[in-house]
């Protein structure tokens, strides 16, 4: 966890017990946090608007989508993707489409090759730098007006100061650069349109610009911004349960010490 140390309030953990605890707090995050993951890509997908009002949408809320998929698909369904989702797999859309990792990755070389693991590369590699140019540039900035804001009682307190700031800083970079995500969802499941017959429509793209080009006329401005909800959302629970799960394990690993001493 850079910036947080957990030693600094005198609990007694080594280095390596400080990266396990950090491992496993966000291995733990991660399947908690699937289920949000797997209706944002939904979300990202579909090219009906996400909108009651669409009769041909088959999705148009979190909570709606999240009791469509539990009946017709089952508790499972939430997980789909998940091992490659660990492991940063950049086939993670397309694995949503099929029953295992395996089969999607036979599948996917089968029919077009080594390089449809690469689809929706030059969206993630163009989103990187301002990505993170934006986090750093939003993180500085929000924590110079926290220091403003707050009376001074409530600057001793640095963690909560780089929690906060921290996440409104990811918060505000992931909205600028959502776009690209999805352009890169998009492209990612390219060539699996039969399997995705079942989602709702389905559109081919020739490369970044052309998906571009394409969600902007059909979709909209607002198309580009497709499952940023349950994104935001993600990723305000996930730096939540990162910080529950790493204090846990990092006071299990001193009490464990402390009871064999």
């Amino acid at each position: 966890m850079v910036g947080y140390d957990p030693r600094a309030d005198g609990r007694n953990v080594s280095n390596l017990e400080v990266a396990v605890a950090g491992s496993v707090s966000g291995l733990v995050t991660r399947v908690l946090i699937s289920p949000l993951d797997v209706i944002k890509i939904r979300f990202q997908l579909q090219i009906e608007r996400l909108s009651r009002s669409d009769p041909n949408a088959k999705y148009h809320g979190i909570l709606q989508a999240g009791r469509q998929i539990l009946q017709e698909e089952g508790p499972t369904a939430f997980w789909k993707g998940h091992i490659p989702a660990q492991l940063l797999s950049i086939g993670y859309g397309a694995v949503q489409v099929y029953k295992t990792l395996r089969n999607a990755v036979v599948t996917m070389y089968r029919t077009e090759g080594p390089l449809v693991f690469y689809k929706g590369l030059n969206p993630t590699l163009i989103a990187i730098f301002p990505y993170a140019g934006f986090q750093f540039s939003f993180y500085s900035s929000l924590k110079h007006a926290y220091e403003w804001a707050m009376p001074a009682e409530g600057k001793k307190n640095g963690n909560f100061k780089n929690l906060l700031c921290g996440s409104g800083a990811g918060v505000i970079s992931k909205t600028l650069t959502y776009p690209l995500d999805l352009f890169k969802k998009r492209l990612q499941v390219g060539g699996f349109e039969q399997a995705r017959a079942s989602f709702g429509q389905v559109r081919s793209y020739k490369g970044l610009l052309d998906c571009a080009r394409q969600v902007l006329r059909e979709e909209g401005a607002q198309g580009c911004f497709k499952g940023l909800a349950p994104s935001l959302l993600k990723a305000a629970l996930s730096t939540g349960f990162v910080f529950f799960w790493y204090e846990l394990f990092c006071n299990l690993f001193h009490h464990v010490k402390k009871a064999d001493s």
